[in-house]
């Protein structure tokens, strides 16, 4: 300690305080609890009450300070003519504002790249319920009328289905109906003649209609009612326009050549 105040001694200089201009003061009291906050109860984590404890104390500085330039007469505006040149240079400086400017631009092009992957990807995910819905919807109809075909079940329930859903169609836009789906004919013949279904197959016997012999005629099985052109029948007729076998009509083109 006593060497250090020896050093203080040797270099200290007895000078105005217009040479030095030192201020040491205090924080500035706070306008909202009207006391000066001390060193002790500023948090030095929160950076709000550092800072703040910083710019108190510069302005009690300042409130010491310019009264007593003033009283000495030393001017603390700065004239309205006076240049102050840069630190660095215009073209340094425009290099910058070009860096900053593309660093901005690629930013918003990779904001605007995000934005269209997730657009897409949410247009993909739509689409994809979408198809798989279809899929699921004709797949419910195609068994419903294997089913029907079959005489496994007697609903219509999927006819419907279809009837409300073309509703539903008709309700949206004009050109949407013309473009997709059938129009009213079209529905008329598919509700009528079966969607179009399975047709192999279709009059195949099952074990129901084998054992189910109520509706036969022997008759008309042999050919022997009324009407019939069997042996011993009654208003039997030769069919007049019977078309010539292949052989015959080739003979028939040869003699007349």
């Amino acid at each position: 300690q006593d060497g250090l105040k020896q050093c203080l001694a040797e270099f200290r200089q007895k000078l105005a305080w217009v040479e030095r201009l030192d201020v040491t003061l205090g924080p500035v009291a706070d306008p909202v609890s009207q006391s000066a906050s001390a060193s002790d109860a500023v948090d030095p984590e929160n950076d709000f009450q550092r800072e703040m404890s910083f710019y108190r104390q510069a302005q009690a500085a300042v409130l010491e300070a310019l009264p007593r330039l003033r009283k000495l007469q030393v001017p603390t505006r700065r004239p309205d003519d006076y240049f102050a040149e840069m630190a660095k240079s215009d073209q340094q400086m425009q290099k910058i504002r070009q860096k900053l400017k593309s660093k901005q631009e690629a930013m918003e092009r990779s904001e605007k790249a995000k934005q269209l992957r997730a657009m897409r990807k949410y247009g993909k995910k739509v689409q994809v319920e979408v198809l798989q819905r279809r899929q699921k919807e004709k797949k419910n109809m195609l068994n419903a009328v294997k089913k029907y075909q079959k005489g496994l079940s007697d609903k219509l329930d999927f006819l419907d289905e279809e009837q409300t859903s073309s509703q539903g169609n008709k309700k949206g836009n004009a050109s949407q109906r013309t473009k997709k789906g059938p129009n009213a004919k079209r529905r008329y013949k598919n509700q009528k003649f079966g969607f179009g279904g399975k047709k192999k197959g279709s009059k195949w016997n099952t074990k129901e209609s084998f054992n189910d012999v109520s509706s036969f005629q022997s008759k008309v099985a042999h050919n022997k009612g009324p009407g019939k052109g069997g042996r011993g029948g009654k208003g039997g007729k030769k069919a007049l326009n019977k078309r010539p076998g292949k052989r015959a009509r080739q003979k028939m083109k040869n003699r007349a050549r």
